[in-house]
């Protein structure tokens, strides 16, 4: 359920950074109600970034981790061709 939850939060913060041509206020606001529908499930990392972080601080290990970086990539992939096929 995690990984689900990751790979959509992934998804509508990419694909709302694509959509709203890099608008900060959708992305800040997409990126609070993506935190507050999955923080509960999978911590909303939705950020390779903060994965790493979580990684370096102890916070998950190197499997979860792995699991997460490649769910996330590919939901912003999903998210880009999404993007794509829409324009």
């Amino acid at each position: 359920m995690s990984l689900a939850g990751e790979f959509l939060g992934t998804y509508l913060l990419v694909l709302s950074i694509f959509a709203s041509g890099g608008n900060p206020v959708v992305i800040g606001l997409t990126l609070a109600i993506i935190t507050f529908l999955i923080s509960g499930v999978s911590g909303a990392n939705v950020n390779p970034a903060v994965s790493i972080a979580s990684l370096l601080n102890g916070f998950m290990d190197g499997t979860k981790f792995i699991s997460y970086v490649v769910v996330q990539m590919v939901g912003g992939a999903a998210a880009y061709y999404t993007y794509q096929a829409l324009m």
